[in-house]
């Protein structure tokens, strides 16, 4: 769940990220795949963290 929700807000920062840079929709889909791609990685290793913390 941890990794789906890094995507999702990794997925908006990064449109929100090349909107803002004045970006056309290749460069929004662009960033928008790369930060979803960062933070769900991100997200990843948080879930592996707290598995192993946890049990």
């Amino acid at each position: 769940m941890i990794v789906i929700a890094s995507a999702l807000i990794g997925a908006l920062i990064g449109g929100f990220t090349a909107a803002r840079r004045k970006g056309n929709k290749a460069d929004i889909a662009q960033y928008a795949t790369g930060y979803a791609i960062a933070f769900s990685l991100a997200g990843l290793i948080v879930t592996i963290v707290l598995e192993k913390l946890l049990s």
